[in-house]
């Protein structure tokens, strides 16, 4: 053979070979890869929605938690001014008390100093009669001077 037909024959097994490959073998792979490309497509495509889904996420995050910082800072002012309030009362309930503990207080040092006042009053007309009794070196009748022993202890 001459070169001339192995190269005529090469050629023919060559077309045979790109015919076989073109018929059989390229489509599968065609499919193959267009499938891939899409299946790649979508995954961008997703990883693009998943993105954006995550940013409206966090801004609602964001918002939620703005919300309920501001919800709690409201809530302890609230507190604050609740606490304050009861404070407030818890003083005045205290003063009040107080005032009354020192009017009793008062009155009670009042009603003992009349008290001692009286008491003052017996002994001192108790030491005018025997002053007297001494001075008249006679006995001086308490129940028959009774009106006369009033009117002492009232001038005292």
């Amino acid at each position: 053979m001459s070169i001339n037909a192995t190269l005529f024959v090469q050629a023919i097994v060559f077309l045979i070979l790109v015919w076989f490959t073109m018929k059989f073998v390229w489509p599968p792979i065609a499919k193959a890869l267009d499938e891939r490309a899409l299946k790649i497509a979508e995954g961008l495509a997703a990883a693009d929605r998943a993105k954006s889904e995550l940013t409206a996420a966090n801004q609602r995050v964001e918002k939620e938690l703005s919300q309920a910082r501001n919800e709690t800072a409201s809530r302890l002012a609230d507190a604050d001014r609740r606490a304050q309030a009861i404070i407030e009362e818890a003083k005045a309930r205290a003063t009040e008390e107080g005032n009354k503990i020192v009017a009793a207080a008062r009155a009670e040092a009042e009603q003992q100093s009349v008290q001692a006042r009286e008491a003052l009053r017996e002994q001192v007309a108790a030491l005018a009669v025997k002053g007297a009794e001494q001075i008249l070196r006679k006995e001086v009748n308490a129940g028959v001077h009774a009106d006369l022993l009033n009117r002492l202890k009232t001038e005292l």
